[in-house]
């Protein structure tokens, strides 16, 4: 049997998958299943006819990204798990070399790949926890990394669903993160590996810049934190981010998308909304928890 599923989810994939999964279909053995959001614009019909036969789930609704990965999640009876974007291109090798990485580390839960532009420049060789908690894509990085970027990683199966698996509440972005957060806490390392390449067309999906991308960060950034960091940590960027929200109005000039206030009071009432089941979530982290969560700050954030 296969040591890996491969997990890709698409939504409006039509101008991509097809060389996502010609690209798959190179690697060495696994599974895959493709996860379809709903899409309408005839992805089904490239994925139902694709040479490779993948597996597809058509979701009734877009679930987003998170919730895509999670809804799959208990159906993966492989040792490993991949996560991969629609508009990724795993270049030759990729899977062997995460699967090798896994099996040489033990103490590592998740592999992290070389995500390249469209240029050939580095995008991402893990993910930093920055100095106020953000998640931010390392372009340089020794073997040792705080986090993986989700559009291209591996995973051990059984140690993500020990961690409580993904958030599908996020819907997209920082799943990754929020999820190499409960990893370190529970004593698992995360690597990085420099051989398996993979080109990215970042954003192919998801319009970077949007206020719906803004909105998605803002808000999955406080809410893993609530979830995961030091309560000190926690409550101090959700304090700052409403103190900035309260000044805004007076600063004069033109605002960054994620900087217009209607946008970050959007943001405040859906983590306010929140605020019980993410309780709720940080103290079944804290329970599975076998490193304090001081310590996972002091020792990754502002690296």
């Amino acid at each position: 049997m296969p040591s890996t599923t491969v997990v890709v989810v698409t939504w409006r994939g039509r101008d991509h998958i097809t060389a996502c999964l010609d690209a798959l279909a190179t690697q060495r053995p696994h599974r895959v299943v493709v996860l379809d959001n709903a899409s309408d614009d005839g992805t089904a019909a490239l994925v139902a006819n694709h040479p490779s036969a993948p597996r597809t789930v058509r979701l009734p609704r877009n679930l987003g990204y998170a919730g895509a990965l999670a809804a799959v999640l208990p159906e993966v009876d492989t040792e490993y798990v991949a996560w991969l974007n629609d508009d990724a291109e795993p270049q030759d090798g990729w899977l062997a070399a995460l699967e090798d990485a896994l099996d040489a580390e033990p103490g590592a839960a998740a592999a992290t790949s070389t995500l390249l532009r469209g240029d050939g420049s580095t995008q991402s060789v893990g993910v930093a926890l920055t100095a106020d908690g953000h998640g931010a894509d390392l372009e340089a990085a020794g073997r040792d990394v705080f986090g993986f970027c989700g559009g291209a990683a591996l995973l051990r199966t059984g140690a993500l669903r020990a961690v409580g698996g993904v958030p599908a509440g996020f819907f997209c972005y920082y799943e990754d993160t929020d999820t190499a957060w409960r990893l370190r806490l529970a004593g698992h390392r995360v690597v990085s590996v420099g051989a398996a390449r993979v080109r990215h067309r970042h954003g192919a999906s998801t319009e970077p810049g949007s206020p719906r991308f803004h909105r998605w960060n803002e808000r999955n950034r406080l809410l893993m934190l609530l979830r995961c960091a030091p309560a000190r940590v926690a409550l101090t960027q959700l304090a700052r981010f409403a103190a900035l929200t309260a000044v805004l109005p007076t600063r004069r000039g033109p605002k960054p998308a994620n900087f217009r206030v209607p946008l970050r009071l959007r943001v405040l009432a859906e983590v306010v909304v929140r605020l019980p089941s993410t309780a709720a979530q940080r103290g079944a982290i804290g329970r599975r928890a076998e490193v304090p969560r001081a310590t996972v700050w002091r020792d990754w954030a502002g690296r």
